[in-house]
């Protein structure tokens, strides 16, 4: 790469990165739904047809900033359970990756609004976020899958009449892992985001006071619930 092109991406990374910056302080004062590409213009100082040229539309520029919160959100979650340790006990490797969400949801509460809040009007996220928003996922599945291949998971019950969607749920998402832990890992998975957003949108007002301890408890109960236990 030439001396000029070298510049030229240069240049281009540090705005694409001032335009992301600038809409993510506008979603922090308008939130997601009144996001607008004239808007970020007019703070950057630029017109509008040159951060068109950067994102062509406002879901474009959308889509960029879930990427970039999936992705935030996962490396703290996977740097959380390296920091565990692979050959950790498998509760508290969960529970490493789950005080990894709720620490990243409380630090940026306009992104976790982003990609766990309401959806945003008139917008769809494209196949191109899903690498991104499954690396928690990816992680909970992983603790689980070495536990059921190691020391084994506690029995799972599972209801007749949920087995056939437990079955399938296990073979798009773990082909390897029973139903019954197909299922709890769905279920768990939901209860970890249900309660960081309750924390994170006041829900837990007047009910929760001692909420990190609360959540810590919450936590293990989650990996019980998974089939996983303490050695």
């Amino acid at each position: 790469m030439s001396t000029a092109q070298g510049a030229r991406a240069r240049a281009r990374t540090e705005v694409t990165a001032a335009i992301k910056d600038a809409a993510r302080r506008q979603l922090a004062a308008e939130g997601a739904a009144k996001l607008s590409l004239r808007a970020v213009a007019r703070e950057l100082g630029m017109v509008s047809s040159a951060v068109y040229r950067y994102f062509p539309s406002r879901d474009d520029l959308l889509t960029a900033l879930i990427i970039d919160a999936y992705d935030s959100l996962g490396e703290a979650a996977e740097a959380a359970h390296a920091k565990a340790g692979e050959g950790a006990d498998p509760v508290r490797r969960w529970t490493a990756v789950c005080e990894a969400v709720r620490c990243w949801g409380l630090g940026h509460p306009h992104e976790y609004a982003l990609i766990y809040g309401s959806p945003v009007p008139g917008y769809a996220a494209p196949q191109a976020t899903v690498p991104a928003a499954a690396r928690v996922g990816l992680l909970l599945i992983g603790i689980v899958r070495d536990a059921h291949q190691g020391p084994g998971l506690a029995a799972l019950p599972l209801p007749a009449e949920l087995r056939p969607e437990g079955e399938r749920m296990a073979a798009d998402l773990a082909p390897d892992l029973p139903p019954e832990a197909a299922v709890a890992l769905v279920a768990a998975w939901a209860e970890l985001f249900g309660l960081v957003g309750f924390e994170l949108f006041g829900q837990f007002h007047r009910v929760v006071e001692d909420r990190e301890t609360f959540f810590r408890h919450a936590a293990v109960r989650l990996a019980g619930s998974v089939g996983l236990a303490k050695p």
